[in-house]
């Protein structure tokens, strides 16, 4: 099968083309990247690669028959059951949203500082400088409180560069959500009691300087005001995992630092022997909703990830599992009520191959400089999904000549049949000559 090889010439994509472990010789220089049906221009950003697209518009958490669905229904269903005016729910769904965002979006209207580590090249997949594939469902609260919207849930799939094992996969599901409340929404019995210090002018927003200095609240918010949502958020989430993971499940707050929430906090359970991380949640910037309009409330906000609440709640041991389309796999989440208590049973298990692979660096790049994302990506590219876990297994200066060395261990393991030797020798081959050609190293 022939794949496409990004790589970057003079502010171009190239397209190394290889067939098997043979690249072509005539690399084409592409000024633009097709997604769907747009073109958008490339440049030194562009880091996007073919297997990445491939998981586009795949919308895991809207398959009925994927565990991630059911998980996305129960919580969805929680929220309209809990959460209603007049016997109608109040949260308003979006579920199938572009994942190609602006950096605006992504980061500039979350307030998400310009030297933040979550921009960098290394952790997100960018079509180019000002494009890329949304790393958070975040992306999409400041265009939804600008259209006017309360209470909503956004729901999708999120792109970041990662390590490779089997809690990590460069795609995964999020549920994002915002609620938020009017002064006589939230303090309905105490009409004395404001959202708001009475040194901040509503009718400027932006004229105010809001400050996170104080651990507690914002300046511009009432303590009142943030007691109270937080009180509401923490309530609302611990219902939530309630509903999840049964009434007697334990819990703890840790705080924690987001940039467009303040205060801020996870929440984790205590879940088999381990405190488990659950979810992100805080009152939101001030500042991002009074760039989205009219500024009258206050709100909370948390992002949770469909994967980790699946893989717990169904004993779901490696996340490439949810995007199998073995039928064994399936059919255990067939036509199967959201609530129903499901065990993953293995259809059969695979025994692992491991080979490891030891790399001399130019002279121009150091252990500290190697970027291990770069590495993971074309591994993911030429290996697919039978790549189990690449780990950096050894990091070595040589005394002497001063050249650097890295040293990969690389498992390969298929989901639904047992790998030869043989044949992951040949894909191994093929990434230690997609790896030379792409980084400039001397295999080991």
């Amino acid at each position: 099968m022939r794949i496409m090889k990004i790589l970057f010439k003079n502010r171009r994509i190239l397209f190394l083309s290889f067939n098997k472990n043979n690249y072509s010789t005539a690399p084409k220089y592409l000024a633009t990247l097709r997604i769907g049906e747009k073109e958008y221009r490339t440049d030194e950003y562009t880091n996007i690669t073919p297997k990445i697209l491939s998981y586009l518009n795949r919308n895991l958490h809207l398959k009925k028959d994927n565990p991630l669905s059911l998980v996305r229904q129960r919580i969805v269903n929680y929220f309209y059951s809990s959460f209603t005016h007049g016997g109608n729910p109040i949260f308003s769904v979006y579920d199938n949203v572009s994942p190609v965002v602006s950096t605006k979006q992504n980061f500039d209207d979350l307030l998400i500082p310009e030297d933040h580590p979550s921009r960098a090249k290394s952790d997100c997949y960018y079509i180019n400088s000002t494009t890329l594939l949304r790393a958070h469902m975040t992306a999409h609260q400041s265009e939804l409180l600008r259209a006017g919207l309360d209470n909503f849930l956004m729901i999708g799939d999120v792109y970041r560069r990662d390590e490779i094992d089997s809690t990590h996969f460069p795609v995964f599901h999020q549920i994002d959500a915002v609620r938020s409340q009017r002064k006589e929404q939230l303090f309905e019995n105490h009409p004395d009691l404001d959202i708001f210090e009475p040194s901040f002018d509503r009718t400027n927003p932006h004229a105010y300087t809001n400050s996170i200095s104080n651990p507690i609240k914002q300046s511009c918010h009432t303590l009142e005001a943030t007691k109270l949502m937080e009180a509401q958020l923490k309530n609302h989430l611990i219902g939530m995992v309630r509903v999840l993971f049964g009434e007697d499940i334990k819990y703890r707050w840790v705080d924690a630092y987001f940039p467009f929430t303040h205060p801020s906090w996870e929440l984790e359970i205590y879940y088999e022997k381990n405190w488990m991380e659950t979810l992100g949640c805080g009152i939101v910037r001030n500042e991002i909703l009074a760039n989205a309009g009219p500024n009258n409330t206050i709100a909370y906000a948390f992002g949770i990830g469909l994967e980790r609440l699946a893989m717990a709640l169904y004993k779901i041991p490696d996340i490439r599992l949810v995007w199998s389309t073995d039928s064994g796999f399936l059919a255990q989440f067939q036509n199967k009520n959201a609530n129903a208590n499901i065990v993953y049973k293995p259809v059969s298990i695979y025994p692992q191959c491991t080979n490891d692979l030891s790399f001399w660096l130019p002279p121009t790049t150091t252990i500290d400089t190697f970027t291990n994302n770069d590495f993971y990506d074309l591994v993911r590219d030429i290996g697919g999904d039978i790549i189990e876990q690449v780990k950096l297994k050894d990091k070595f200066i040589h005394p002497k000549t001063k050249k650097h060395s890295l040293c990969y261990s690389i498992v390969y393991r298929h989901l639904e049949r047992t790998l030869t030797q043989a044949e992951v020798n040949k894909i191994h081959k093929e990434i230690e000559d997609a790896a030379t050609k792409a980084f400039n190293i001397v295999v080991r």
